[in-house]
């Protein structure tokens, strides 16, 4: 290769046009009109990239608002094209199967007659199916990755979603038309030919990559700017890949020579874009670096193709997600994982449970209603504000226990408080009545609560919501209790509930988050029935 100071002369420098031509961009006639000298461009602005984008085209706004999340601009034509395409494969090879049923190759096992002509092409009703079928069959390819770039050029992995979406979409169809009475097509014909399709699918990706026809794929000349480590992996992976259609000319780099691989520095662009025909520059250098908003700012003068490689922070780049919110494009470097499934079912439970606990106990809360009512004055429920998920503040129902001024008392008597930290609980507190001490023994005060279980204010199982006084108390460790929603009952009402200890409880508390299971669940409802039975409530 050519060292720096052969290919930094004035001819090819002083030119004003890019490096790289598009055939059809613009016209010879307002060429320099269109392209300032560099000198100008970075006097009116350093290293600024964004340009009018361009007049949208039919073709760009129907990918845009009918295509399902389209890819950028110029590969929404292949992506069609690729659709479209198995499609019709998809067709084909339910048209083979069925001719060849039809021709009587397996006529003893499925019919006693040879009909003329192909039923499934003659009849008009198949081909609602026929374009159902290859529409799912799209609709899945797209969400697995199938049209992607990264998994076309991949053969393993390729094959390996081709199954997937293939064996997914022969079962959804084949539910599909099993339970309704639309069975145009026979059961026999679909499940033979989603082997046969599946072939079809594979030897036209096979012949895309030119190994039918011999057909040498065009091959797109890259410069890596940055000879770092990051970089010489990406060259050695774009180098590993035998169905890629990269070519690695050479890196740019600020801090090597210029030489064998090292072509020059970022400044050499231009020249060297021209000299070695590139199509592409990936950058490999921090976006937010001098070098690298140069190299990008040149590369866009010169019409080159741009990629950039994302600063992961050592996370795995499997866990990579891409998001737009509006149009600021977001990064996900990590996602962890929720069980969302399991706490749509302890969702499920909770409202299913709680409504049925309302009906069955509904004469019983009658009853207590008016045993409060005659014990003492004052209302028969008692609402207070608690903390829920994420520190969100609702109204507390439980029925009334104490005197009717019992908040007010209760400042009054924290000196005789027999917990520590960020709890409260006498043994026998002056405000409970004669009443709410037979409700509190055997928990049944806390019935009402089966109203903010059903408005999803709390759960069956969980901690227990603490009163916002309490909250004020705690520590930072202490907020970690507040990623769940509360209880009715938890893991320290049925092993610690004598314990004096707000540390014994908060650390009972993070277990059962952290060991969460819809079987802790249950058993932790189980052993709340036998507390409750044995009167255990203070």
């Amino acid at each position: 290769m050519a060292s720096t100071s052969s290919i930094d002369g004035p001819s090819l420098y002083s030119s004003a046009l890019p490096s790289r031509l598009i055939p059809g961009t613009f016209s010879t006639g307002n060429l320099r009109q269109k392209l300032p000298s560099i000198a100008s461009q970075e006097a009116a602005t350093r290293w600024t990239f964004t340009k009018p984008a361009p007049a949208a085209s039919l073709w760009s706004w129907l990918a845009r608002y009918l295509l399902p999340q389209p890819v950028q601009r110029n590969r929404c034509p292949r992506l069609g094209f690729r659709v479209v395409t198995d499609v019709l494969l998809i067709a084909m090879g339910f048209g083979l199967v069925t001719f060849l049923v039809d021709l009587g190759w397996m006529a003893v096992a499925f019919q006693s007659e040879f009909p003329a002509a192909p039923r499934l092409i003659a009849e008009k009703s198949s081909l609602g199916p026929l374009l159902l079928y290859g529409v799912i069959f799209a609709l899945l390819g797209y969400a697995k990755g199938l049209y992607y770039r990264e998994t076309v050029e991949r053969p393993a992995q390729e094959r390996l979603v081709l199954t997937r979406v293939m064996f997914w979409s022969t079962v959804w169809v084949g539910a599909a038309w099993a339970a309704s009475s639309f069975q145009t097509i026979p059961a026999v014909s679909l499940s033979l030919a989603a082997p046969v399709n599946f072939l079809l699918l594979l030897a036209w990706r096979n012949r895309g990559r030119g190994k039918w026809t011999g057909v040498a794929i065009e091959k797109r000349n890259v410069l890596i700017i940055g000879a770092g480590m990051v970089g010489r992996k990406l060259a050695a992976n774009l180098g590993s890949m035998s169905t890629t259609n990269y070519v690695v000319r050479g890196f740019l780099d600020e801090n090597e020579t210029a030489r064998g691989e090292i072509l020059g520095r970022v400044a050499d662009l231009s020249c060297i874009a021209r000299r070695e025909f590139v199509d592409e520059i990936i950058v490999t250098l921090p976006a937010h670096s001098e070098i690298a908003q140069k190299a990008i700012w040149e590369a866009r003068r010169n019409r080159i193709n741009i990629k950039l490689v994302p600063d992961l922070f050592g996370f795995d780049s499997a866990a990579l997600a891409l998001e737009k919110f509006g149009d600021i494009p977001v990064l996900t470097l990590s996602e962890e994982p929720v069980p969302a499934f399991g706490l749509f079912v302890k969702r499920v439970i909770d409202v299913v449970l709680s409504i049925i606990g309302l009906v069955l106990a509904s004469p019983l809360l009658a009853g207590i209603a008016v045993a409060i009512r005659m014990d003492s004055p004052g209302p028969v429920l008692y609402r207070a504000p608690r903390l829920g998920l994420k520190g969100r503040r609702f109204l507390c129902s439980k029925f009334r226990t104490m005197v009717a001024n019992a908040d007010e008392l209760k400042d009054q008597m924290r000196r005789f408080n027999e917990r520590s930290g960020a709890m409260f609980k006498i043994s026998n507190d002056p405000r409970v009545t004669r009443v709410g001490r037979i409700l509190r023994r055997y928990s049944l005060d806390e019935l009402p609560q089966l109203w903010n279980i059903l408005r999803g204010e709390m759960s069956l199982v969980g901690p227990r919501p603490h009163p916002v006084d309490d909250f004020e108390r705690y520590t930072l460790e202490d907020m970690q209790r507040l990623e769940v929603t509360p209880g009715l009952t938890g893991l320290w009402q049925i092993t610690a509930r004598r314990d004096p200890s707000f540390t014994r409880s908060m650390t009972l508390d993070r277990q059962y988050i952290g060991g969460w299971s819809l079987g802790m669940d249950f058993r932790i409802l189980c052993k709340t029935l036998g507390v409750v039975l044995k009167g255990e409530g203070t």
